[in-house]
């Protein structure tokens, strides 16, 4: 690897407690580029010219990658090249005059409250030891609206005492408090096995002691199957959108939706306002008269 590429992970690392996943990410984008620059000018990754970046990112757009792709590898060039100008590597920064690629703003996709009910419902229907397992996650992403790395990462601590919040470590390592239901608190709690105490609130025997995200997006889709509902539909995260648009919904305010949520921009939690004018828009088209 790149000495450039591994200084800039491990300040990620050290500096903004960036996650696994989100290193790799990172390590895969630049990678990307670096190949890149061999082929076309054999030269060094630090050592990327504007008009080689240029050529990258029009490169990805006849490639047929989305601008949505384009504009993270922009966003991950542009912080190592100015991490690279304030550690003296580099005197300039060759991303400044890029222009971002132009993508579209997707509404999250949320389900509907009575969806979410008969997801639930199908869940404690799956056999084994998966119905109470997959009922008691999917009870906390929706009523918590927490990240899947989040949920799968809880603590046993978190539930140590009685409350109606819990603490969550999210991204960068801010800690903030979620809402957590009795019937939530409850379903987790039945799962722990006091002969077999375990530093994690779903213990597995892989590496990391706990249950993969990998897991639970499976755990999630089976009980969209069982629920009849399209599995292509149902995801951790749109559980946290839907328990974001519900309370927006019912009359949420948008800084405490902001603080729930663990966003660290005002602007991130605002295009749920965008999903709520759309649905206001399609009740319109479809119940008013005159539509």
């Amino acid at each position: 690897m790149d000495r450039h590429l591994e200084a800039f992970l491990e300040m990620l690392a050290a500096e903004r407690g960036a996650a696994r996943n989100t290193l790799a990410a990172y390590a895969a984008d630049l990678g990307d580029l670096s190949a890149f620059l061999r082929r076309r000018e054999s030269a060094a990754l630090a050592a990327a010219t504007p008009e080689a970046l240029r050529a990258y990112l029009a490169g990805l757009a006849a490639e047929g990658l989305s601008a949505r792709t384009a504009a993270r590898r922009l966003s991950a060039m542009r912080q190592f090249f100015k991490f690279l100008a304030r550690e003296g590597v580099r005197a300039d920064d060759p991303t400044e005059l890029l222009d971002s690629p132009r993508q579209g703003k997707s509404l999250p996709k949320a389900l509907r409250v009575e969806e979410v009910s008969v997801l639930l419902d199908a869940a404690r229907r799956l056999p084994g030891k998966r119905g109470p397992l997959t009922a008691a996650m999917l009870e906390l992403l929706y009523c918590s609206g927490l990240r899947a790395t989040e949920l799968v990462g809880l603590p046993a601590a978190a539930l140590a005492q009685e409350g109606a919040l819990i603490l969550v470590r999210g991204k960068g390592g801010k800690d903030r408090l979620v809402p957590i239901s009795d019937r939530a608190r409850q379903g987790v709690l039945a799962l722990q096995d006091p002969k077999k105490p375990s530093r994690w609130l779903f213990p597995s025997y892989g590496a990391s002691g706990h249950l993969t995200r990998q897991s639970l997006v499976l755990l999630v889709k089976q009980a969209a199957l069982e629920a009849g509902i399209d599995p292509a539909r149902v995801s951790p995260h749109v559980l946290r959108h839907s328990f974001a648009s519900h309370l927006l919904e019912g009359g949420a305010d948008l800084r405490a939706l902001q603080m729930l949520l663990g966003h660290s921009d005002i602007a991130t939690t605002q295009i749920y306002t965008r999903v709520l004018e759309e649905r206001l828009r399609e009740l319109v088209e479809t119940h008013h008269p005159l539509a």
